[in-house]
């Protein structure tokens, strides 16, 4: 049987979600601690690969299992042997078919910067001690909704056959003394999050100007890139699925 699981962990410690020889990995330590509970070997598959110190608010995996699970049993097992950075939250029932990544329509990143030193922030946000001109920002961030090829945001590892993204939001909100960049698509490349708030921080200091920050896009041209923003202010925020996959499932929360 096939199982949905959600979760949430904060990236700092890790050295991303996929398992790699010779670092820690968000994927080793949960499918260490399933394959503990339930007695099996678990082998798990995340809808997306978040990078090292890259944090997740709501990340889906799918693992398959000889049992008929209590979701409710599961989620409480787990969250006592998981560290204190993973977290646990449901337990869904799923299609055989259903797959973490490949079903998944859309997702959402956010980015936080903070514009005062915080220590407490240190690990969970870019803290950008320079002014930043936020409506700029905003009128950049808004014509990547015009482009579907986001090869100048890509890192050139990795085993993406194409570059094409459909961008369905991208913008930037003040919260208190924090900037939060929401951008949604039905995919992203590979560092292609921190490469873009990169650049639109260049525009929000005026190194570069909106149509530059389009030109740079248009090009398709990777050495045109801004640099990328750091990893701690990231988070993989939401997965979105059919609601087929889940009907009659209900959720168990904790």
């Amino acid at each position: 049987m096939r199982y949905f699981l959600e979760i949430a962990y904060d990236g700092t410690r890790f050295h991303g979600w996929q398992v790699q020889p010779n670092a820690i990995s968000v994927q080793q330590v949960l499918d260490d601690c399933l394959s503990k509970i339930l007695r099996e070997q678990i082998s798990s598959t995340g809808s997306g690969r978040t990078d090292t110190g890259v944090h997740a608010s709501q990340q889906f995996v799918h693992f398959d299992s000889v049992q008929h699970l209590d979701p409710q049993q599961v989620v409480y097992k787990l969250n006592r042997i998981l560290p204190n950075d993973i977290s646990a939250y449901n337990l869904y029932l799923v299609p055989d078919e259903a797959h973490a990544r490949f079903d998944a329509f859309a997702r959402t990143y956010h980015y936080h910067i903070t514009l005062t030193k915080n220590p407490f922030r240190r690990y969970h946000a870019w803290y950008h001690s320079k002014p930043l001109d936020v409506a700029k920002m905003n009128e950049a961030a808004a014509i990547l909704l015009k482009y579907e090829d986001f090869t100048t945001f890509s890192k050139v590892k990795g085993d993406t056959k194409h570059y094409r993204c459909t961008m369905y939001e991208a913008m930037w909100q003040q919260q208190g003394d924090e900037l939060v960049f929401t951008i949604m698509a039905n995919r992203f490349l590979r560092g292609m999050v921190r490469l873009i708030v990169g650049a639109l921080t260049d525009v929000g200091r005026g190194k570069i100007t909106v149509a530059q920050f389009e030109q740079m896009i248009a090009s398709q041209d990777r050495s045109q890139a801004s640099g990328a923003a750091p990893s701690e202010g990231l988070y993989l925020a939401r997965v979105e699925y059919p609601e087929h996959l889940f009907q009659n499932i209900i959720p168990n929360k904790l």
